[in-house]
C-alpha cells in the first residue's frame, strides 16, 4: 500500500440539515467554520440544504409535479397496463 496518501486530520464533525434541523455526527476532513456543541462536546459544524432526513426520495413525500396536465393525458392515453 502507499504511505501518506490518507488525509491526516480526519475527525467527527457534525452535519446539520437546514430545512428540518435534523442533525448527525460523522468522520469527515471537511473544513468547517463553525462549532456547535452537542451532548457537552464540542464539533465542527457543516450546513447542508438537504439530505436524506429532508429529500422528498428517501422520505417517502414525493410529489408528483404536473404541467398542463400532461400526466392525466399520459394515463388516458395509456392508462394502467397492470388492470389488463
Amino acid at each position: 500500500m502507499k504511505k501518506d496518501i490518507h488525509p491526516s486530520d480526519y475527525r467527527p464533525v457534525v452535519f446539520k440539515d437546514m430545512s428540518n434541523d435534523e442533525i448527525f455526527i460523522s468522520r469527515s476532513t471537511v473544513n468547517a467554520r463553525e462549532t456547535i456543541e452537542v451532548d457537552g462536546v464540542t464539533y465542527p459544524l457543516v450546513k447542508l440544504e438537504i439530505t436524506s432526513a429532508s429529500h422528498p426520495f428517501y422520505t417517502g413525500k414525493q410529489t408528483l409535479v404536473d404541467t398542463a396536465g400532461r400526466v392525466d393525458k399520459f394515463m388516458n392515453r395509456y392508462g394502467d397496463r397492470k388492470k389488463k
